[in-house]
């Protein structure tokens, strides 16, 4: 596991996060071709193994974006198993809406990244399924997810009354000691990496 960078002091936990998101970005835009693709095989072989051992027949995910662990190709995988996955599409008022993976049909978002096409089911539609896969930009040994700083998801999982299993998917460099902690943000269960599922107390 790797240390969090000195920037990351309690005490601003704000501005920890951003020099921490930023140095994050940047490692992700300099990967190879060659890493990203190694790491594209890894994350589906963990996914697809993660949805086995939980027996689910729905769940949600997302389209990632050109610089994030790459999800297509489980994606391809769930939709050729004929399990139900719901897709995020952002709207203005910070909440998710849901649609049905189709297995094809996307295009750019409010934010610019990718988002699936399709009819819209409201918020609520991510509290009937098994497994929830969010994006993150690193996670902590304690099961911290620190996200991009939209605070689509940290919403949308501290609004949920029952949340079934929550994961999030990071390379492996982004599994840290600490990240910093605002009282907003929400844990998640465990973490999918290229090489292993890591799973929270």
């Amino acid at each position: 596991m790797a240390p969090a960078p000195s920037s990351a002091s309690p005490a601003d936990p704000s501005s920890a996060k951003r020099a921490l998101r930023a140095e994050l970005r940047e490692r992700r835009k300099n990967a190879t071709a060659m890493q990203r693709e190694k790491a594209a095989e890894g994350i589906t072989a963990q996914l697809q193994q993660l949805v086995r051992q939980y027996g689910a027949n729905s769940l949600s995910c997302y389209l990632s974006g050109p610089n994030e662990p790459n999800t297509r190709p489980f994606l391809n995988w769930a939709f050729a198993q004929g399990l139900r996955v719901l897709l995020p599409i952002s709207r203005d008022d910070g909440l998710l809406d849901w649609t049905v993976d189709d297995g094809e049909s996307e295009a750019l978002g409010i934010h610019g990244l990718p988002e699936a096409v399709g009819e819209l089911l409201g918020p609520i539609a991510i509290n009937d399924v098994d497994l929830i896969i969010v994006p993150a930009a690193a996670v902590d040994s304690g099961g911290m997810r620190m996200g991009w700083g939209r605070g689509y998801f940290d919403k949308t999982l501290g609004s949920m009354e029952k949340c079934p299993p929550v994961y999030a998917v990071v390379f492996d460099g982004e599994v840290l000691d600490e990240v910093p902690r605002e009282r907003h943000d929400e844990p998640v269960n465990g973490a999918v990496t290229p090489t292993r599922i890591l799973r929270f107390s």
